[in-house]
């Protein structure tokens, strides 16, 4: 397991609201614990389970290497976006703006959209889930880039209602 495994695996269990989750494989032994808000953060420990040991070798000494929890910035709307609704994705998958390669893109920046209209696709699970749109409008921005891994209830586009 990399570092990068490790850090997506701490960022879902983040996102997930369990407080802590223990994962054992071959050699390693990963603990990571979740606070509640107002709490301290805890830090998070990744320990290397001893090899098995050998007539020339000697058994190494476990290892404890602090992992800093990833916790993401709230997410301040200046005013002058604050007139546009922002759309999310409903999914964790990944997202993209066409329904095949060859065809054209759902939306583009200022399409005018209704109530009801596909905007994109999420994949999840080898499963394509059209991203209908809740409200009518004109999209002002695309905030992901087509084929790109998206979590839940991250922004996908800036609809202005008007």
């Amino acid at each position: 397991m990399d570092l990068k495994e490790i850090q997506n695996l701490i960022k879902f269990v983040s996102n997930s609201g369990v407080a802590e989750v223990k994962l054992e494989t071959g050699d390693i032994k990963i603990t990571i614990r979740t606070t509640l808000e107002g709490n301290t953060p805890d830090i998070t420990y990744v320990q290397q389970a001893p090899m098995q040991q050998t007539m020339n070798q000697a058994t190494p000494a476990q290892q404890q290497v602090p992992v800093q929890p990833v916790v993401s910035a709230p997410v301040v709307v200046a005013d002058e976006t604050s007139k546009y609704v922002t759309i999310k994705s409903p999914m964790i998958g990944t997202f993209y703006r066409k329904p095949a390669p060859d065809k054209p893109a759902f939306a583009e920046v200022g399409t005018s959209i209704s109530k009801g209209d596909v905007l994109c696709v999420v994949e999840a699970m080898k499963l394509f889930n059209e991203i209908e749109s809740e409200i009518s409008g004109k999209i002002v921005k695309i905030l992901v880039d087509d084929m790109s891994p998206v979590e839940f209830d991250q922004p996908l586009f800036l609809v202005d209602p008007s």
